[in-house]
């Protein structure tokens, strides 16, 4: 199981991160945990300036926008 961070003040860019993240674990078969981290402290303790910021199993893998499905599924597939 992927451990998987959204970072974000909780906006619909977040939120279509976090959705378009289980999506492409479904898509690929990948069991995922995902968590909103919104704390503002937290989100800045990874270095991020611009968000939403996606962490997986503690590795900063995207920051500002919407990342690509298929980057995505790269991240979670590697």
């Amino acid at each position: 199981m992927r451990d998987v961070k959204v970072l974000g003040p909780g906006c619909k860019r977040c939120v279509t991160t976090a959705e378009m993240v289980q999506a492409a674990a479904d898509r690929i078969g990948v069991q995922v945990n995902i968590e909103k981290v919104t704390d503002y402290a937290a989100i800045a303790s990874y270095g991020i300036a611009s968000t939403p910021g996606i962490v997986i199993d503690g590795k900063v893998v995207h920051a500002g926008g919407l990342p690509k499905d298929d980057d995505i599924a790269k991240w979670l597939a590697a």
